[in-house]
């Protein structure tokens, strides 16, 4: 099987930091996905809430077994918090940000990874996250028009007050694994920004990432598109470096098939 959950939102009600591309991006990754034969679920704003993308991950990650590809796409905010067990050397526990942080808080790399260990044996789990996961800034909003950029700032003072959301108790080893492949819209000193082409807001990670798709043979392999991609990005207009993190064995995966 071919799984995909595609998550986008604009909309972060409590924290006056919208976002203008996220539920395109969502949308434009189901289309792609849903072409090379991907049965894709859709949550767009009031619908992702951090309850609601664990429960997608956790539902549609346990209908798969060995061969079959599970693809989360995410396209929102990112942030941090401190981290409380030890096991990032920057002390940042990087995180997602569901629709509701600001009432519920954000989603932790740590959970994330949990949440994918459990995947079957042979189960190919990608993620491609259109936003930053690190800093106090996920994506840079660039407005439609000839008008200044404005940046889009979600710090951790947004949802410190909020209770940290339950994260997994055991302490996981400085050297982990990790168990989804991830393909990242910058590195983890960047910032991801919101673009518009042909007047229509989008990521500028999602918009040319999905170019560079189409130009790829059957053949190619997640570092092939990444190199696609950077052919493209960083730009003058949009200085963010995209990012591959997998093992070796993911890395000779065949690409989203």
């Amino acid at each position: 099987m071919k799984l995909a959950l595609c998550i986008g939102i604009n909309d972060y009600p409590g924290t006056e930091n919208d976002l203008a591309g996220c539920r395109n991006d969502a949308e434009d990754w189901a289309a792609a996905l849903t072409a090379r034969g991907f049965s894709t679920r859709l949550l767009l704003d009031a619908a992702a809430t951090g309850e609601a993308i664990r429960a997608g991950i956790g539902d549609l990650l346990s209908a798969t077994v060995h061969d079959d590809i599970f693809v989360i796409t995410y396209s929102g905010h990112g942030t941090w918090l401190p981290d409380t067990d030890g096991d990032e050397p920057d002390h940042r526990d990087e995180a997602i940000c569901p629709h509701d942080i600001a009432a519920n808080g954000p989603l932790l790399d740590d959970e994330l990874h949990e949440l994918f260990s459990k995947a079957n044996p042979g189960v190919r789990t990608v993620l491609i996250s259109d936003s930053c996961h690190s800093g106090t800034l996920t994506r840079l909003n660039r407005p439609i028009g000839d008008h200044p950029a404005r940046t889009r700032f979600l710090p951790p003072a947004t949802f410190l007050p909020i209770a940290r959301p339950t994260a997994p108790s055991r302490r996981r080893p400085a050297d982990r694994r990790p168990t989804a492949l991830l393909l990242s819209g910058c590195s983890d000193l960047e910032y991801a920004y919101d673009a518009t082409f042909d007047t229509r807001p989008n990521g500028a990670f999602t918009y040319v990432a999905l170019n560079a798709l189409q130009t790829l043979p059957p053949t190619a392999t997640y570092p092939d598109w990444l190199q696609a991609i950077r052919r493209t990005l960083p730009s003058q207009d949009y200085p963010q470096t995209p990012a591959l993190q997998a093992t070796k064995p993911q890395l000779a995966w065949p690409l989203l098939s």
